[in-house]
């Protein structure tokens, strides 16, 4: 069974009120990240450090690079480290299994971080990815609610692309069916990288003579790809894209993109690092404090898992980013247009 039983988002005041958690300290946290190369994942690595530590657990880590089967190197060697609980930022979906099944043989539990690992061994810690996808199409559609749009897509191992592009259906869906909105073009981007959208947004607008009306990127740096593509050739238009990565907030401010989908990465890594503590300390995935169960995934497979309520940003809200302290007001401001909200 393919959807949400017992739907539930976890809203900012509920995901910051996690206490501290009072472990039995002295545990080591193993985390497996798929690469350094986004720009999001230090903000993650800091908050989930700082939690992991202020439990009075140990941070160990390992950076993929990228690669499925340096995934599994590096999971093995964090299980060979000590790890009680892993935490995995998977590099391919269909890959990652062989690293649950070591851990598993171990008896290490599992946290998928961000990136669903469909296994019912693991625990799923992620925001609400196709919520995600509805808002970016939401925010593009209403400054250009028809013409010819193009997806730029991410790595398409990876699940959160097809639920991405799922959020962004069910609000243009019905427009492409009348008509009214009509993909010209759509690609997946290997490893979510900025060049490589560029280069599939090169090819779309090639293909379509240039005449593209709106961009749903998946993700800010690719997002940032396209944008490029598009002032090569002299095109101003609306763009979305989401991680509220400082560039793209920027370019929210100076009117490049319409919009960046913020997902707090710090309240994901505090999150990741106090429910990893539970983890290593016995506690089962289903008792984890605001658990519910999803079956969601491709194969449906029932988990526990925890989503996470993102927030999109506009011109018209910037100013919620700089009261956060996500990003200095002169970063995001600089070049600013007129009339953006906070600058």
């Amino acid at each position: 069974m393919k959807k949400l039983i017992g739907a539930m988002l976890i809203s900012t005041a509920v995901v910051t009120s996690f206490a501290t958690y009072a472990n039995a300290a002295g545990k080591t946290i193993g985390v497996s990240w798929s690469n350094f190369q986004e720009e999001r994942w230090k903000t993650d690595e800091a908050a989930m450090k700082a939690a992991i530590e202020a439990n009075g657990d140990t941070y160990i880590s390992a950076d993929a690079q990228a690669s499925a089967a340096k995934q599994l190197t590096d999971v093995e060697s964090l299980i060979a480290q000590g790890a009680n609980a892993l935490v995995i930022l998977s590099v391919d979906s269909g890959a990652v299994g062989a690293a649950v099944d070591k851990a598993a043989a171990e008896g290490i539990p599992v946290l998928g971080y961000d990136r669903l690992i469909e296994d019912n061994r693991a625990f799923y810690l992620t925001f609400d990815n196709k919520g995600v996808g509805r808002i970016i199409a939401e925010s593009v559609k209403a400054v250009q609610p028809e013409g010819n749009y193009a997806i730029i897509k991410g790595d398409k191992g990876d699940p959160n692309a097809l639920f991405l592009l799922e959020g962004m259906m069910e609000v243009i869906g019905a427009d492409v069916e009348a008509g009214k909105i009509k993909i010209v073009g759509e690609a997946f981007t290997d490893g979510w990288k900025p060049d490589n959208a560029q280069k599939n947004m090169e090819q779309i607008l090639t293909a379509a003579d240039n005449k593209v009306d709106a961009v749903l990127a998946e993700n800010d740096g690719m997002a940032g790809g396209a944008i490029a593509a598009l002032q090569a050739q002299g095109l101003a238009i609306p763009v979305g894209g989401q991680d509220g990565d400082h560039a793209a907030l920027n370019r929210v401010a100076r009117g490049t993109q319409t919009v960046s989908v913020w997902k707090d990465a710090r309240q994901l890594g505090k999150a990741a690092g106090d429910i990893a503590a539970m983890l290593a300390d016995g506690k089962a995935l289903a008792d984890i404090p605001n658990a519910v169960k999803w079956s969601g995934g491709a194969n449906g497979v029932e988990m526990s898992a925890i989503f996470l309520a993102p927030t999109p940003i506009t011109k018209d809200n910037i100013s919620a980013v700089i009261d956060a302290g996500h990003i200095a007001k002169d970063k995001v401001c600089e070049g600013a247009m007129a009339g953006v909200a906070g600058c």
